[in-house]
């Protein structure tokens, strides 16, 4: 016999089991994964939010977003203090760094190498223009090291006995030069923490976007990746103790090599491929372009 029709047109034997809820609550909408097209429309919708930021809270949230990573950095010092620079060491020290991760999603935060996939994409769709994009990028990098720059000092200041971990954790990555291997490991770390923002805008539960930080953090921290915030952090730790054998000079060029392996990393290995996978929603994206866009046809002026 047939069920009872429903709203969408089907039967009610048709329709898909939902587990019961207590107290016949709703099932939590911020549980359910949202799929790859409603995914894509989230992440215009917060590109357009972080494009259009004035500066105030443009270098607020940078600043915010260096001092959350730095909070990841003691943690990552004082564990590998505690157990030594052991493989076991470098594990515990890993998911230790994750504190900082977790910090940057609780307080929203951001990271320059946060920032390959949601403005990127916003760009590409005609939803925003390039200088805004470079505009959030540069300031927020220099907001996130200037701000760890400081937290950084008052961490060696207050805990001298981090001292000696600090300048071989900087080392680590000075020592990495510049070459394919140094390079290869910021393509991985600009991926990761890419595939992390897309993971995060995929569930509005905190509790889901979290495992996704303590995952980031846990890669970078325990990998020794070349990233170019927390290699820079790292790097500072070290040289506020006046005793390192680097200086400013190296982490120049470590930190402005990572910064190129990063950016490629994230857009490359992790933004194209999600916009190659809702490519009509691309195309009626650019279609309609925001008004400060101008598109220009070739040999043309003014608006296609």
């Amino acid at each position: 016999m047939a069920g009872r029709a429903t709203r969408a047109g089907t039967t009610a034997e048709e329709q898909p089991a939902v587990p019961a809820q207590p107290d016949g609550e709703e099932p939590d909408e911020r549980l359910r994964a949202l799929d790859v097209e409603e995914t894509f429309e989230r992440t215009v919708a917060e590109g357009r939010r972080r494009l259009s930021r004035p500066w105030s809270p443009l270098v607020a949230t940078g600043l915010v977003g260096g001092t959350d990573v730095a909070t990841g950095v003691l943690a990552y010092l004082l564990v590998l203090r505690a157990i030594g620079p052991s493989p076991v060491g470098h594990l515990a020290a890993g998911l230790a760094f994750s504190v900082g991760f977790i910090a940057l999603t609780l307080a929203r935060s951001e990271l320059f190498t946060e920032n390959f996939l949601v403005p990127v994409i916003t760009v590409v769709v005609r939803q925003a223009t390039l200088g805004s994009l470079l505009r959030l990028w540069l300031v927020t990098l220099l907001a996130n090291l200037a701000s760890g720059w400081i937290i950084t000092a008052l961490i060696m200041a207050g805990s001298p006995q981090l001292r000696h971990t600090a300048i071989e954790a900087g080392a680590v990555y000075v020592d990495y030069g510049i070459g394919w291997r140094s390079f290869a490991l910021a393509l991985l770390a600009g991926a990761i923490i890419t595939l992390m923002t897309w993971m995060q805008h995929g569930f509005a539960s905190y509790g889901v976007k979290l495992v996704s930080a303590v995952m980031t953090g846990f890669l970078l921290g325990a990998g020794s990746l070349t990233h170019a915030i927390v290699g820079s952090l790292l790097i500072f730790s070290g040289l506020h103790t006046g005793a390192s054998p680097y200086g400013y000079l190296a982490w120049v060029q470590t930190a402005g090599w990572a910064a190129l392996g990063n950016l490629i990393g994230g857009v490359g290995l992790v933004t194209v491929l999600r916009l190659l996978q809702v490519p009509h929603r691309v195309q009626q994206q650019r279609a309609a372009p925001a008004p400060e866009v101008t598109v220009r046809n070739w040999g043309s002026k003014g608006r296609e």
